[in-house]
């Protein structure tokens, strides 16, 4: 087998070293265009030092990274290929025998360990550091009036011996497990509305939420103020801070019971749920975007057009891409199953490179 042969081993090398090249570029380039743009947005804040910047980027650039590891593999896989047939490599390899689908096994084979790597080990700690981006960016300009990544309005729902309630809020509180500038909808047992308290922040203690600065208005009483205020609840804090967490700052190692405990709250957990598949079928879209890249790579340089096939490559790779992204759309909104919408895309893929291989190579 080609792949554990000393030619193996040079390949795999090859295609390894382009693949992680592309991909280190590719994150020097998002993390430092972060930090400039954080850097601009620190004259605002006076707790915004240029140290806590560099951090706050080194802290967010994983995560964002994260979405180029399909190119590099598109791309490291075309540079190190077009490498090897620029230097006649694969032409000798020809010449004695060797197969596209031979040479190819090592470039699948580094694709699918990258992609293992990328959601064993690479996507718990960008999603760990996404985290502490949240929160560290929330400490640095959401108190100087800034806007942070946060979503500017959460909405809860939660059941207790009260009956039923909407929960909504304008913001997480950074350093507590608690809501600030939160509004109670609170219903009866039969469905009916009963009263709506107002406060300024809202602290999830077990059992119950502690109220500051609370005002209830209802239809049968004069609205009353409260310095303090408990309302039963049975939300716990992971729930909360689950309700407005996005799947993706939730690692891979986390996400089923994560979606455990949406379901039991009874949250929607297809976002969830589509965001596992796709971690899971990341190594085959990376396989996938290797085949493509090997479909227009392979032609011999004396032969001429490398430069339309580059391009052909780059587009087609592209095109993968949306239509991945379409996908997961279709399948977070509902519309199709969160497996079939994180699983068709990169088998399609997979499929159509090694259709258009098949042709090229074998007629």
């Amino acid at each position: 087998m080609l792949l554990f042969s000393t030619f193996g081993r040079y390949l795999t090398k090859r295609f390894a070293r382009a693949i992680v090249g592309v991909f280190s570029t590719f994150f020097f380039l998002i993390g430092t265009l972060d930090f400039v743009e954080l850097m601009r947005r620190a004259g605002d804040s006076p707790v915004a030092t240029t140290p806590r910047i560099v951090q706050l980027a080194l802290f967010r650039a994983p995560a964002v990274a994260e979405q180029i590891f399909p190119f590099a593999a598109l791309f490291g896989g075309m540079f190190a290929l077009l490498t090897l047939s620029r230097k006649l490599e694969l032409v000798v390899a020809r010449s004695v025998g060797v197969s596209a689908w031979q040479f190819l096994q090592p470039a699948a084979a580094v694709a699918g360990v990258v992609g293992l790597v990328s959601i064993l080990i690479y996507n718990p700690v960008a999603a760990e550091l996404k985290r502490k981006a949240t929160a560290l960016e929330t400490r640095l300009f959401v108190r100087s009036g800034g806007k942070s990544g946060l979503p500017q309005e959460i909405w809860l729902r939660q059941r207790s011996v009260d009956g039923q309630a909407i929960i909504r809020a304008a913001g997480a509180l950074p350093d507590e497990d608690g809501l600030s500038q939160v509004a109670f909808f609170i219903f009866n047992p039969d469905g009916s509305f009963k009263e709506r308290i107002d406060a300024r922040q809202a602290l999830l203690r077990p059992g119950h939420w502690e109220l500051a600065d609370a005002r209830s208005t209802s239809a049968t009483e004069e609205p009353q103020s409260y310095k303090s205020y408990v309302l039963a609840t049975t939300l716990e804090p992971e729930q909360m801070r689950q309700s407005f967490t996005p799947p993706d700052a939730v690692g891979f190692w986390s996400m089923p019971a994560v979606i455990d405990r949406t379901e039991r709250a009874g949250l929607d957990t297809t976002p969830y749920k589509l965001r596992y598949q796709s971690l899971m079928a990341r190594p085959l879209l990376l396989i996938a975007m290797v085949l493509v890249a090997a479909s227009v790579s392979l032609r011999f340089f004396r032969f001429g057009g490398v430069t339309k096939l580059v391009v052909g490559g780059v587009a087609a790779g592209f095109v993968l891409y949306v239509a991945t992204q379409l996908s997961e759309e279709l399948g977070s909104s509902g519309i199709v199953n969160p497996v079939v919408a994180a699983w068709l895309p990169a088998a399609l893929g997979a499929m159509l490179g090694a259709l258009a291989l098949l042709h090229q190579e074998d007629g």
